[in-house]
């Protein structure tokens, strides 16, 4: 990849020539993106645009037919999933992955506990490690989450299901953290607890949404990367991707109006 120019040098997550084909498909056709440190990046386009395979790319799920992909400066373009969440970069995913049986506050604390390498350990009674304790705590608070923190999940509301995702994904400290579609079948009456928590995510951790809805693209997003048909349309900022006429014509609707 080509040495970084002075103005770039936070960039965290970057992907160059990003190429992923199947048999004779190619479902992403040479794309290149640049992550910045804090930044609040959306990645928009319409259903079958390749988001989810950039997304399994960036994260190991998928290896790319050619092209390269640095974290902070490093190559990870073959490193396993686990390998790059090691390295500082999570994923939440558009159907929950939890633990059905167990409460928000031991998720938390088994996450926490992993985390700060202490996993082997995860059979002891919760509490008898009060740096884990007062972490997955503060977490809950920072969640919405004390309310429900000792029911089981399976028993939560869909947009505190929501919630506890994130929180996981947090728990382990990223720099870098993917939101793979954070509001997808929260029911309208749940979402706004969640827009709000997502809106005040740490600045330091580097956000790459993946998210249909425009409403909550609009009003997190900082800049825009534009797929469609596997390949870069155009990225800018809000009011740029808003007001341009090839995204209106094949994603937002002619009709469409953000600010």
């Amino acid at each position: 990849m080509t040495k970084l120019a002075h103005g770039e040098r936070d960039v965290v997550l970057a992907a160059e020539g990003l190429v992923m084909k199947f048999g004779g498909i190619t479902a992403t056709d040479n794309v290149t993106l640049n992550l910045r440190r804090g930044a609040r990046h959306a990645l928009i386009g319409p259903n079958g645009a390749g988001k989810t395979t950039l997304v399994n790319l960036l994260t190991g799920v998928l290896t790319p037919t050619a092209g390269r992909i640095e974290l902070e400066g490093r190559d990870i373009t073959r490193l396993a999933p686990h390998q790059r969440v090691a390295r500082g970069m999570v994923r939440t995913f558009q159907i929950n992955q939890l633990f059905d049986s167990m409460t928000p506050l031991a998720t938390l604390a088994l996450v926490v506990s992993q985390h700060a390498g202490e996993g082997g350990q995860w059979w002891r009674p919760l509490g008898s490690s009060r740096a884990v304790v007062e972490r997955a705590t503060a977490l809950l608070a920072q969640f919405r989450l004390q309310d429900v923190a000792q029911q089981q999940v399976k028993h939560l509301a869909y947009g505190k299901r929501r919630l506890l995702e994130i929180a996981i994904a947090l728990a382990s400290e990223p720099r870098v953290l993917l939101l793979d579609e954070p509001v997808a079948g929260v029911p309208a009456g749940e979402r706004e607890e969640l827009l709000e928590t997502v809106a005040h995510l740490p600045a330091d951790v580097s956000v790459l949404l993946i998210e249909h809805d425009m409403d909550l693209v609009f009003s997190f997003a900082d800049r825009m990367t534009v797929l469609v048909n596997g390949a870069l349309l155009t990225e800018g900022s809000p009011d740029e991707i808003a007001n341009d006429p090839r995204v209106k014509e094949v994603y937002l609707g002619q009709g469409a109006t953000h600010g």
